[in-house]
């Protein structure tokens, strides 16, 4: 059998409660019909903020072992020079590689896409960007739009969503004497949210909130991330018109969960005029929003879809996105040149359905070299450190999943055990970070 192809699609900040699937108002009939046709996940995990979720996917190790700054948004250059990556997996492989969309793992044109694996890419160095402007916060990043490592000197017309989809099918439909990896990381729905006129009117006669600011920020963020699911679609109607459907793996994810906080702050930093969006993306039921280790923030739509070959079913194991690297290495017989060190591991038999289940194993999250998370047989400690001392909380998740009773107090032993093992993790981390890795935390 021919090699697959493979469409890794990232959204940025789309939360568990932003897809008509787990029953939003707002409209996404691609990414549910990617889910109903595919492997459903309902524990895919990622990490709290973008730049970790992306180091996790290209390295197969959680962000903290590349430093502290590489578990928030980074600027700064996370993954070491010649890193083996996802992307020099698959090229190892004989595969065309391409990445469009946001990179946000060293931000300076030294350290663009190509020097880690991909063979093109277009996009956004650094992080969420103006749809219109394409540009990020005001600093030294504000203009890092690049095809190929070389940064933009003109504005180039059109949203980011439609310019980045556009890419992407054109230089799929280019490869036509080997397979291609396809990494699709979208700026959609991250700040600053601007959505295209035709997709405002598809909402512009509903209403969705009793106060005219929030029903109007909510119908912004509705249109802007129903033009997103459009975009997927267009993707996989590439695909069909190829005739390259059935030999395509398609995967979707989110980089992490929704803010649902007023976004004005963040969105002042953007160059240009930008409305408030005191309403937008969801998480619910599930607590917590980006940034925090909730699962609100950490757990987002996911899933697989191999058409005609892997059945179309829900997995309930809890995953991590640092499992892909392992399963794709594991899918194409490539062996790593040295031990990767992998937190992953390979799904490949939960996908196959030749394995029910995975050997439990610890789920790690570090955000800041600060606050921890750890999840294990159903269970999850949180530990924060503050200045006047540790603070921990203890879920059962298997019977409480929305996270509402901390029996941290009644559990001292096992505390104590998940501790101990959360503690073995984290004396892993920075082993592999880079020289120059700044100590200062912040984008």
């Amino acid at each position: 059998m021919a090699k697959p192809n493979v469409l890794y699609i990232l959204a940025d900040d789309l939360g568990w409660g932003d897809v008509s699937y787990h029953g939003s108002p707002i409209r996404t009939p691609n990414i549910d019909r990617l889910v109903r046709r595919g492997v459903e996940f309902t524990h895919h995990y990622v990490n709290p903020v973008c730049t970790p979720t992306r180091t996790s996917l290209l390295s197969g190790r959680f962000p903290g072992r590349f430093g502290r700054h590489a578990t928030v948004p980074s600027n700064a250059p996370v993954l070491p020079d010649g890193y083996w990556t996802l992307g020099r997996l698959f090229q190892d492989a004989g595969y065309a590689t391409g990445l469009f969309g946001k990179w946000h793992l060293g931000s300076h044109p030294r350290f663009y896409p190509g020097v880690y694996g991909f063979d093109h890419s277009y996009g956004s160095l650094a992080g969420g960007i103006d749809p219109y402007n394409h540009h990020y916060k005001r600093g030294t990043y504000t203009t890092t739009w690049h095809r190929d490592g070389k940064v933009a000197e003109r504005l180039e017309p059109g949203h980011v969503t439609d310019l980045l989809t556009d890419e992407a099918i054109r230089w799929i439909g280019e490869q036509e004497d080997k397979p291609w990896f396809c990494y699709l990381p979208y700026t959609a729905v991250h700040t600053p949210i601007v959505a295209p006129e035709e997709w405002l009117d598809r909402y512009a006669f509903e209403r969705h909130d009793p106060d005219p600011v929030r029903d109007r920020a909510f119908k912004e963020y509705a249109a802007y991330t129903s033009h997103m699911d459009r975009a997927v679609g267009r993707v996989i109607e590439a695909l069909k018109c190829l005739d390259q459907i059935h030999n395509t793996i398609v995967v979707f994810a989110s980089d992490n969960g929704a803010s649902t906080r007023s976004l004005t702050d963040d969105t002042n930093l953007y160059p240009g005029w930008h409305e408030d969006m005191p309403r937008n993306g969801s998480n619910y039921p599930l607590r917590g929003t980006k940034a925090t280790c909730y699962e609100g923030g950490i757990r987002t739509p996911g899933a697989v879809m191999w058409q005609s070959v892997w059945e179309p079913r829900t997995l309930c194991e809890p995953l991590h996105i640092v499992d892909w690297m392992p399963t794709f290495a594991a899918m194409l017989g490539v062996d790593p040149p040295e031990d990767p060190c992998w937190d992953g591991t390979s799904i490949l038999p939960l996908l196959e359905g030749t394995e029910e289940s995975l050997p439990e194993r610890p789920i790690y999250w570090n955000l800041t070299h600060s606050r921890f998370a750890l999840r294990y047989e159903g269970w999850k400690l949180m530990r924060t450190e503050r200045e006047w001392g540790v603070e921990e909380e203890l879920y059962h998740l298997a019977e409480d999943p929305l996270e509402e009773r901390d029996v941290a107090r009644r559990n001292p032993e096992l505390v104590a055990r998940l501790g101990a093992m959360l503690d073995a993790q984290h004396l892993l981390d920075d082993t592999a970070k880079r020289p120059d890795a700044p100590e200062r935390v912040g984008p």
